[in-house]
């Protein structure tokens, strides 16, 4: 087996091996790690790939735009990559169903993994991680509905990408990236889904926003066009202001977490790291939140999913299966129409956002969508109510020196009112954020066992109540489960197993409503990671790294289903299906949460989805 793996080693003899600290340490260091092992008989660059639904796409022939074509090689701490984009005049029709971003890369030799970002006229249009490469080459690609930005997509604007890599004797990886654009033109008689067209209600509401305004760092400048968040007394602010005709608004919101918060959710509390003198050591305990305010008044928060980097705990685990939402990062979208009252007045208004708890470092940007009435030159509002309620935080800690538990629980409500004149008629707004956060983490064997166990969950909830039709309603319910375990374990003198279990879910529910109309969609995206690396005289001797993950989509009228395993880098068995069913897969209907309970204690990292 190939040596990659012997920089854990390296990175590990810098400090003492089996201790508290070192267990959280080690989770900083796994994205720093080097790629797999190259298995001898490999020849051509190997596919990976991060399971999800396939974007649903009109017959129609697409319109291709090729945008960028960049190798990157050294460009940490650089300014963006940039090129021109210009619309697709060539294409027969400038009607589109659907637009398609697409991002290919290749990577060869050895590379850390990197975040990278994609901006067009300064909207990030993604986020993602980039693939841990091999000496014989990878290739990944991601493909992106970004039909939501069809506004933005009409007018000549600056591409921005933003990938930060090092390159030297040591490191060798260099990313070829190419970037791309698909639009399909619209199918006659086509029909969007309830969900995604209210184009026809007298809300006013279409499935795309008529402008779009960055909340992101302006140029120039280095590493990126998101905002840098360092701690949690940091306030990044973005000044804006609107057209006076818009009528709705929602506030998209890109987050990711770095360096000593890349792992949040298994920081130890501070009186843990006190008591047992782990300078050095991550902490402010597990729960972190993005707190988003307008004008210095809180209007929602992000409590974002627990996204692996492709070099997280193991590197062997991602490989080809990538982790949810590592090549695609989430965004977060909140209602911000109930305070156009607040901002319709022509002046200048500033977002700020914070992240509770924060170490450094957090990247937060956000794309501001903006619905406009083309029959009127100035729209009024009024915000009737908005209640931020204290966020409430309790820990339960319970420990001897380096063994312990510890409960971190937390809650947090944002709901909000306000009216919107328009030659649509004097429309109400209600947002509604409900927020609730339970995190157990258990150190044991002298802290060198770790274990989490952590549920998110966020609903959102927005009632439109034009003053003479039914209220239309949409919500969204999310649920985010996150089981880790973390073990050193002395197999004989100088000789140890290091061993790592995640389990992670994306699960959500979404409905929209408007009388007797009505539309419902779930999600739920299951994965389980193992892996265990060897380390003998101060060397890596072998490593495995597995990984299974069931995703089930159902949309009513439209499914998608995948049950897929890996191991040491080879699919085991891979299972699709697109027809809707009731029958539940054999063995396989199953959630997080009915597996193990929250707070549920395992001595054992076995297998648990079969």
């Amino acid at each position: 087996m190939a040596s990659p793996l012997a920089l854990l080693l390296l990175l590990l003899l810098h400090q003492p091996l089996f201790s508290a600290a070192n267990v959280h340490k080690i989770n900083l260091l796994r994205s720093k790690l080097l790629s797999q092992p190259t298995p001898q008989n490999a020849a051509a660059p190997t596919l990976y790939f991060e399971i999800t639904k396939p974007i649903e796409l009109p017959k129609t022939k697409p319109c291709t735009q090729h945008v960028l074509q960049h190798d990157f090689g050294y460009t940490y701490g650089k300014p963006p990559v940039f090129a021109n984009y210009t619309p697709p005049s060539y294409c027969p029709s400038h009607s589109f169903s659907k637009i398609v971003l697409e991002w290919k890369a290749t990577c060869k030799g050895r590379q850390f993994d990197r975040i990278f970002g994609v901006w067009l006229g300064g909207i990030e249009l993604l986020r993602g991680c980039t693939a841990e490469p091999t000496q014989n080459g990878i290739v990944w690609s991601v493909k992106k509905d970004i039909t939501r930005y069809y506004s933005l997509l009409q007018n000549n604007q600056t591409l921005a990408v933003y990938l930060g890599n090092l390159v030297n004797e040591r490191y060798t990886g260099i990313y070829h990236v190419n970037i791309s654009i698909h639009f399909y033109p619209a199918e006659k008689n086509l029909n969007y889904n309830y969900e995604q067209n209210l184009g026809n209600l007298d809300s006013g509401y279409h499935p795309w926003a008529d402008l779009i305004l960055p909340i992101s760092r302006n140029l120039p400048l280095n590493d990126g066009l998101w905002f840098e968040i360092q701690n949690s007394t940091d306030t990044q602010l973005k000044e804006f202001k609107i057209p006076q005709n818009a009528y709705k608004a929602v506030l998209e919101v890109y987050v990711s977490f770095h360096e000593n918060d890349e792992f949040w959710y298994s920081n130890p509390p501070n009186e843990y790291i006190a008591a047992n003198n782990l300078s050095g050591t991550p902490g402010n305990g597990p729960f972190r939140e993005v707190v988003v305010s307008l004008d210095g008044e809180v209007v929602g928060a992000v409590w974002p999913f627990t996204v692996i980097f492709t070099g997280g705990f193991n590197p062997l685990l991602w490989s080809p299966i990538t982790a949810i939402g590592s090549y695609n990062l989430p965004s977060y979208d909140i209602e911000i129409t109930p305070f156009m009252g607040k901002i319709l007045d022509g002046k200048s208004h500033k977002f700020g956002f914070s992240v509770t708890n924060a170490l450094n470092v957090w990247l937060v940007d956000a794309n501001l969508h903006l619905w406009l009435d083309k029959q009127s030159t100035k729209t009024e509002g009024e915000l009737l109510k908005n209640s931020s309620l204290p966020l409430v935080v309790s820990l339960v800690s319970d420990f001897k020196g380096l063994n312990g538990t510890f409960l971190t629980r937390a809650g947090r409500s944002v709901s909000s009112t306000g009216w919107v004149k328009s030659s649509y008629g004097n429309i109400t707004t209600d947002a509604i954020q409900d927020l609730h956060y339970s995190n157990t983490m258990v150190m044991k064997n002298d802290g060198n066992t770790q274990i989490v166990n952590q549920t998110i969950h966020s609903n959102d909830t927005v009632h439109i109540r034009p003053s003479t039709s039914i209220i239309h309603s949409m919500s969204s319910n999310k649920k985010f489960p996150l089981y880790l375990y973390i073990d050193f374990r002395e197999q004989a003198k100088e000789t140890y197993k290091y061993i790592t279990n995640v389990e992670l879910g994306f699960i959500e529910k979404k409905s929209a409503s408007a009388g007797s109309r009505f539309s419902n969609s779930s999600l739920s995206n299951l994965q389980n990671a193992e892996g265990t690396i060897v380390i003998k005289n101060s060397s890596v001797v072998r490593g495995l790294g597995s990984t299974q993950q069931v995703y089930r989509f159902d949309g009513g009228k439209s499914c998608y289903f995948r049950n897929i395993s890996s191991s040491d880098g080879t699919i085991l068995y891979d299972k699709v299906r697109f027809t809707c069913t009731k029958k539940p897969e054999s063995n396989l209907d199953f959630g997080l949460s009915r597996l193990w309970p929250l707070g549920a204690q395992r001595n054992s990292p076995g297998p648990r989805f079969t």
